[in-house]
C-alpha cells in the first residue's frame, strides 16, 4: 500500500497543484477580469497603457495563470436572439447575377435564336424568351456551358444550374445540389460575419451557433439589451455601387425593367432609379475605416480588393460626368457625379453621419455583409441583477450540497470520510481549472452539473470503503485491506463512470444551449472525480498510513 512509486506520487500531486493554480483566479473573478481586459487593451495599443489600465493590470500578477471561467448569459446577464436567415434571398441574387452572362452568351447565337429578352418570373428562376424557337437546342447548349460543378461533398458530379426549355422560353434555376450547398455556405457565412461583428465591439464569450436548417442562436453576455444587439448584427450592411438611370420625387414611379427605385437616405422625397445589377459590391471590400471628409464631416473610407478595384476603375474611366449611386441596404447614401478616373479601388462614403454612425458603419462593412436578411423570431434581455441572483443561488446550492455530503461521509466513514471531502474539494477546483483553460462557458445548468458531480464523486469512495470493510472483516491488515479495496472497486467505478460519460457525450452532441452546458460540466466532472477518487484520495490515505502506521483502522 505504501510502496507507491515516487514518480507516480509526484505526478498526482503535481496535477493537483497545477489544478489549484489554474482554479485560483476564479476566486478573485472581478480583479482578474479587469487585469485581463487591461492587458488585452495594452497589447492592442502596442504596449502603451493609460494610468487606469496600468492600475487594473496590477490587480493580478502577470506570472500567475489568469484564465477565468466565462459566465453564460443566465449568470452574467445580456441579450438573447434567435434569428431566421432568409436563404431564398441568396437564390434570387444568384439568378439575377446570372442574367448578364446568359444574355451575353446568347448574343453569339443571334442569327439562330433571334432577339433575347428576360421575362417576369418568380424569385430564384430566370426565364428568357427567344424570338426564334428553332434555335432552342443551340441556345440550351450555350447556356449550359455557364454551369460549374457544385463545390460540396454531397454535390460531387452535379452542376450548379439546371437549364430547360418551356415552349419558346429558356428556364434557368439553381440545381437541388447547389441549393443545399448554398444553404450551407450562407449559414456558415452568416455565422462568421455575426461572430466578427460581435467580436469587433469587444464583447466577452458570445454563443453563436446554428440551430436547425436556417436559424442562428446568438447569446452575448454583458451587452445592454436585445435592441442593442440587433442594431449591431441585424443590419445586412449590404453595400453596392449602381449606375444611375434617373431621379424622381414620385415614390410610386415605375423604375422600368431590371431597374430599382431607391430612396435617398438623407433627402426627403428624393428617389433614384438605378440599374438592378451593381457594378461593384461590398463583398469586394478589403477594409473600411471611419474618417472625415474634406469638409471635416464624419465619413467612411473604403478599399476594394484587386478585382473590385479593377471593375471600379474601369467603370469610372468610362463614365466620367455620370452619377454613380452608393447604396447601403437599399437606400442611396449618395450619388456623386464621376469627375475623373478613380484607380486603386480606394474611395470615401459621405453622408449625414455622426461620428458614432460612421464608426458603426465601418465596423459593419469591415466585418462583411450578411448574405441574406434575417428575421428575429425570439429576443430577450436578461439584466445583470438576475444574473447575479443566479450566481448566488448556484453558490448556495453548491455549499448546501457539499455540507450534506460532508455530514454523510464523515458520519459513515469517520476520518476516511474527511479524506473524501478533501478529494471532493480538489475535484471541484480541477473542474474550474479545466473550464478556465478550455474557455467553456459556465451556465446555470452547468452549475447543476457540478452539483450532481459532487454526489457522483463520493459514490466511488463509498464503493472503495465498502470493499475495504469487507477485507478488514476477513482479517486483512489495514494496508492490505485498503490496497485490495481500491483494486477490487476499480472495475465497478470504471463501469459506472463510462456509462455516465457516454450519456454526457450524447447530450453534448445532440443537445443545444442549456443541455450542452449541463453536459460539459458533467463530462468534465466525471473525469476529475475518477482522478480524485481513485488516485488523490488513495495518495492521501497512503500518506496517512505511512505516517501513523495504525494497527487497526475503522472505516
Amino acid at each position: 500500500m505504501t510502496d507507491t512509486p515516487l514518480w507516480k506520487s509526484l505526478l498526482i500531486w503535481g496535477l493537483v497543484v497545477l489544478g489549484l493554480a489554474f482554479a485560483a483566479p476564479n476566486l478573485f473573478y472581478d480583479r482578474v477580469e479587469k487585469h485581463n481586459d487591461a492587458a488585452a487593451a495594452i497589447t492592442a495599443a502596442g504596449g502603451t497603457a493609460s494610468a487606469d489600465q496600468a492600475a487594473d493590470r496590477a490587480l493580478w500578477p502577470d506570472w500567475m495563470p489568469s484564465a477565468i471561467v466565462p459566465l453564460g448569459l443566465d449568470l452574467r446577464g445580456g441579450a438573447h436572439l434567435l434569428a431566421e436567415v432568409k436563404v431564398a434571398d441568396v437564390y434570387k441574387a444568384r439568378i439575377n447575377a446570372l442574367w448578364p452572362d446568359v444574355r451575353d452568351s446568347l448574343r453569339d447565337l443571334r442569327d439562330q435564336v433571334g432577339n433575347v429578352r428576360r421575362l417576369p418570373s418568380v424569385d430564384g428562376v430566370l426565364r428568357v424568351a427567344i424570338s426564334n424557337p428553332a434555335g432552342m437546342d443551340a441556345a440550351l447548349a450555350k447556356v449550359r456551358t455557364l454551369a460549374t460543378p457544385v463545390v460540396s461533398l454531397t454535390g460531387i458530379g452535379s452542376s450548379d444550374i439546371e437549364v430547360r426549355a418551356e415552349g419558346s422560353d429558356i428556364v434557368v434555376q439553381l440545381s437541388e445540389a447547389e441549393r443545399v450547398a448554398t444553404d450551407l455556405r450562407t449559414m456558415q457565412q452568416s455565422l462568421e460575419i455575426i461572430r466578427r461583428r460581435v467580436d469587433e465591439v469587444g464583447t466577452r464569450e458570445p454563443t453563436i451557433q446554428r440551430q436547425g436548417e436556417d436559424r442562428i442562436l446568438i447569446q452575448v453576455p454583458g451587452i445592454g439589451s436585445a435592441a442593442e444587439l440587433k442594431s449591431l448584427i441585424g443590419t445586412t450592411a449590404k453595400l453596392t455601387f449602381h449606375p444611375v438611370v434617373g431621379q424622381t420625387a414620385d415614390a410610386g414611379a415605375s423604375p422600368g425593367a431590371r431597374n430599382l427605385l431607391l430612396p435617398a437616405m438623407d433627402q426627403a422625397n428624393v428617389y433614384y432609379i438605378v440599374e438592378e445589377t451593381p457594378v461593384v459590391t461590398g463583398e469586394e471590400l478589403t477594409n473600411a475605416q471611419p474618417a472625415f471628409d474634406q469638409n471635416n464631416r464624419p465619413a467612411v473610407e473604403f478599399q476594394f480588393d484587386t478585382t473590385g478595384a479593377r471593375k471600379f476603375g474601369d467603370y469610372t474611366a468610362n463614365n466620367i460626368g455620370k452619377p454613380f449611386a452608393i447604396v447601403l441596404d437599399n437606400e442611396v447614401i449618395s450619388a456623386p457625379v464621376i469627375q475623373s478616373h478613380i484607380p486603386g479601388g480606394r474611395g470615401i462614403i459621405t453622408g449625414s453621419f455622426s461620428v458614432e454612425e460612421s464608426t458603426e458603419l465601418a465596423v459593419l462593412l469591415r466585418a462583411g455583409a450578411l448574405p441574406a436578411e434575417m428575421t428575429f423570431l425570439e429576443e430577450r434581455t436578461i439584466g445583470p441583477e438576475l444574473g447575479a441572483d443566479s450566481v448566488a443561488a448556484g453558490q448556495v446550492a453548491a455549499l448546501v450540497a457539499v455540507a450534506l455530503v460532508a455530514v454523510y461521509m464523515i458520519a459513515s466513514y469517520g476520518i476516511f470520510g474527511m479524506f473524501s471531502i478533501v478529494g471532493l474539494a480538489i475535484n471541484i477546483a480541477l473542474i474550474f481549472a479545466i473550464l478556465s483553460v478550455i474557455g467553456a462557458t459556465l451556465t446555470l445548468p452547468g452549475i447543476a452539473g457540478i452539483v450532481l458531480t459532487m454526489g457522483m464523486a463520493v459514490d466511488a469512495n463509498v464503493l472503495i470503503y465498502e470493499r475495504v470493510r469487507e477485507e478488514l472483516r476477513e482479517g486483512k491488515s489495514p494496508a492490505a485491506a485498503i490496497s485490495m479495496g481500491y483494486d477490487k472497486a476499480l472495475s465497478a467505478i470504471w463501469d459506472s463512470n463510462v456509462t455516465g460519460m457516454l450519456t454526457a457525450i450524447i447530450m453534448f452532441v445532440i443537445g443545444a444551449g442549456a443541455v450542452r452546458g449541463f453536459a460539459v460540466t458533467t463530462g468534465i466532472g466525471i473525469l476529475t472525480s475518477m482522478f480524485t477518487a481513485v488516485y488523490v484520495t488513495r495518495a492521501i490515505i497512503t500518506a496517512y498510513i505511512g505516517w501513523r502506521r495504525p494497527k487497526t483502522i475503522i472505516v
